[in-house]
């Protein structure tokens, strides 16, 4: 199939949200698809260099293309500023690829628009990699939002508990199909052994979207703060938060934008790392949404064990010994332990969970089944 894929790696050219796109367009390819990146969001990018959001799209548009040409993808990508200029493929290659594509897969909010050479695509699905948030805003009822999300053929979200009894998250009167983050496990896989013996993270203390929605790491992150102080473990989180106080309490701090300024300092942090250790955004857990980590599928496959918290994903998938869930500090600590009791085990396990769960070709090949039904 020719598939129009819809990202964000332009608006956030951080290593964490590239490698989601990224192993979407290399998870297709490899099973045969042809496939173009279009970026159509109507937002200015991120400008690392600077600091801010910057109109002139430089420096998304060279993160973009330094990220894409290095697995044969240089001629496959296109952005769409702000203003209605178009970086990379021209509009007018973009319509001519269009006019016979079979899917458009819109990720995250890659597009918010629906051109013509959009629309005309047979089919069309969205992901959505942020439950909860997203169908709290379809709840308010805002026409245009709700028809956004009313002209795919399919809705697909990583809340794999949302429209079930499980979960009181509202379904908007739409059907959302569990899917997860797909990952290319061999870019993860690495014989060598962590380089130092923390369990790490890289994590948002609070995220400025829905500001509405009282929902982020910081509520449930207090939680769990004075653990350093109850076990034997050490951390490090790579955080945009409240340094001091994570300090005082006996986390180890480093900035999040050193471990994301590209493709490559991300997977080193994560290579690197024992194990990790992260705690969920309090809607995800508070709604039991289902909810799982991109961030910690790309542990596992590189070997590296899982402790995190358990948001109601324990429910489907493998979990025990590789990746161990917990909804207390008690339970954090007894995880922590069993890691370090046995890290060869949990190492193996890690990574057979990642290749039964989260290898590209498996979840992909269940997302197109179900996109072009």
């Amino acid at each position: 199939m020719k598939i129009l894929f819809a990202g964000i790696i332009g608006r956030y050219p951080f290593g964490g949200v590239t490698w989601c796109s990224l192993m979407y367009l290399l998870g297709l390819r490899e099973l045969g698809h042809e496939v173009l990146y279009i970026e159509d969001t109507g937002e200015c990018i991120y400008d690392a260099d600077l600091n801010t959001i910057n109109p002139d799209p430089t420096y998304g548009t060279k993160y973009l293309q330094e990220a894409l040409s290095r697995f044969d993808l240089s001629d496959r990508w296109c952005f769409v500023n702000y203003d209605n200029t178009y970086h990379g493929r021209s509009r007018q290659s973009v319509q001519e690829f269009c006019a016979d594509a079979d899917l458009f897969i819109n990720l995250s909010g890659g597009s918010w628009f629906w051109r013509d050479e959009y629309a005309s695509i047979p089919r069309k699905v969205f992901i959505d990699s942020d439950p909860v948030f997203t169908q709290l805003a379809i709840a308010k009822g805002d026409d245009w939002y709700v028809n956004f999300f009313r002209t795919f053929d399919h809705l697909f979200t990583f809340g794999a508990n949302i429209g079930t009894s499980r979960s009181d998250v509202p379904t908007g009167g739409f059907t959302w199909h569990k899917t997860w983050q797909p990952i290319v496990t061999e870019l993860w896989h690495t014989s060598d052994p962590p380089s130092h013996d923390k369990f790490t993270t890289v994590m948002t203390w609070k995220n400025e979207s829905f500001t509405d929605v009282d929902g982020n790491k910081d509520r449930q992150f207090i939680r769990f703060i004075d653990l350093p102080t109850q076990t034997e473990s050490q951390f490090e989180l790579a955080i945009n938060g409240p340094r001091d106080l994570l300090i005082k309490h006996g986390w180890d701090v480093i900035d999040a934008m050193n471990v994301s300024r590209s493709l490559w300092d991300y997977r080193d942090f994560v290579r690197k790392s024992r194990a990790e250790f992260s705690i969920a955004k309090h809607a995800y857990v508070d709604r039991w949404s289902g909810w799982f980590s991109d961030r910690t599928e790309c542990y596992l496959a590189a070997g590296r064990p899982a402790v995190v918290q358990d948001t109601g994903w324990s429910e489907h998938l493998h979990s025990g010994q590789g990746l161990i869930p917990f909804s207390t500090p008690e339970e954090a600590i007894d995880a922590l332990e069993q890691v370090n009791q046995d890290y060869t085990l949990h190492s193996a396990q890690a990574i057979r969970i990642a290749d039964e769960h989260f290898a590209a070709r498996r979840v992909l090949s269940r997302l197109l089944d179900i996109a072009c039904t």
